[in-house]
């Protein structure tokens, strides 16, 4: 179930006492390909950059600094998150479409989030993250119905295929955009 409206959730019906609030979204359910759902996730890339913009709008640095949930990032190291991890989606995307069923490097999205450069203002990630998906946009819109059927190998997840590795960024870019909201809605910011 998606609670997606111009990026801003309308929490107000669900019971946060039960919410999962690592999953404000639900997890990442796959779907066969289908045109239609190819042009949603691909105006899901496209609006992501928007999206967490409207998000982190007007907040100050003490609740940049908050965590969305108890043992979770601050929201400003989930906007350096979403850069980290695009990037790293946009390289797993190129090897698949150049290469046979490369192996791609996973990475400890942790410590990667703790580093120095995540201490950068938020608009660092938000630029950066406009000009990834312009890219990304264009790379996925480009891929021939052939293409969707390419696959790489994670070491800790097996194997995958293009089109399995859009709807999940896609379904990602959604999913901390709503931690985001999320934590705003429950703090009334």
């Amino acid at each position: 179930i998606y609670f997606w409206n111009l990026g801003f959730l309308n929490l107000g019906f669900l019971n946060l006492e039960f919410m999962d609030l690592r999953y404000p979204i639900g997890k990442y359910q796959p779907v066969p390909f289908s045109e239609e759902v190819k042009r949603e996730r691909l105006i899901d890339i496209a609006q992501l950059p928007n999206m967490l913009e409207a998000a982190l709008i007007n907040l100050d640095a003490a609740q940049l600094d908050t965590p969305y949930r108890d043992g979770g990032w601050t929201l400003a190291q989930v906007a350096h998150h979403l850069v980290d991890s695009h990037t790293n989606f946009f390289v797993r995307a190129k090897l698949a479409l150049t290469e046979d069923n490369p192996t791609i490097r996973p990475y400890n999205e942790d410590m990667w989030v703790r580093q120095a450069d995540s201490s950068l203002p938020v608009n660092n990630s938000t630029t950066l993250l406009h000009a990834l998906h312009q890219r990304l946009y264009r790379l996925f819109s480009s891929v021939a119905d052939a293409g969707w059927d390419r696959t790489y190998v994670h070491p800790d997840s097996g194997q995958h295929t293009i089109w399995f590795l859009l709807g999940l960024y896609a379904w990602h870019g959604k999913h901390h955009v709503a931690h985001i909201n999320g934590l705003r809605e429950r703090m009334g910011w």
